[in-house]
């Protein structure tokens, strides 16, 4: 699924492995999610959305 991980994370100057930290996930599920080989599960595309000020629809959108 499309999604803007990784445009998100660069605007704030974030690596991989600090934006795992924050989220306590590990650094090669980011850049799963970011290559997009792996969807998130709910909790952590909540967590996500959470981090990063914006909705699950706007940062997942499976239609682009």
């Amino acid at each position: 699924m499309r999604n803007r991980v990784r445009e998100l994370r660069l605007m704030r100057e974030l690596s991989q492995g600090q934006l795992a930290a924050e989220l306590q996930v590990s650094r090669q599920s980011i850049n799963s999610i970011e290559q997009e080989r792996y969807t998130p599960s709910l909790p952590l595309t909540i967590a996500l959305a959470r981090f990063f000020g914006t909705s699950v629809e706007e940062l997942f959108d499976g239609g682009r």
